[in-house]
């Protein structure tokens, strides 16, 4: 008994037959777009402020210079002087 092939059966074959073919991509019109949450825009704003309250002096030096030069003047230091600087630290304090 004798068995005749019907087709090619050969292996490389179907190796050759799958090549892949080239992906399309398709382009959009249009514009893309991104959104930032509220707490994400606060913690940015936050950061951001401590950026710059790290880079600013704790002293103005020239600022208090500018003080004591006032107070050594004895004229300077009156009851309205103390009574306005009395009255600014008040509410700096919320008072």
């Amino acid at each position: 008994m004798t068995i005749d092939r019907l087709g090619g059966i050969d292996p490389l074959k179907d190796i050759q037959n799958n090549q892949k073919t080239p992906v399309k991509h398709s382009l959009k019109s249009g514009y893309d777009s991104i959104s930032i949450s509220d707490e994400a825009r606060e913690m940015a704003e936050a950061y951001y402020l401590s950026e710059i309250a790290a880079e600013t002096p704790d002293v103005r030096a020239d600022r208090i210079a500018e003080v004591r030069e006032k107070i050594q003047n004895p004229a300077y230091l009156n009851a309205d002087t103390i009574s306005s600087t009395a009255d600014k630290i008040m509410r700096s304090f919320g008072l």
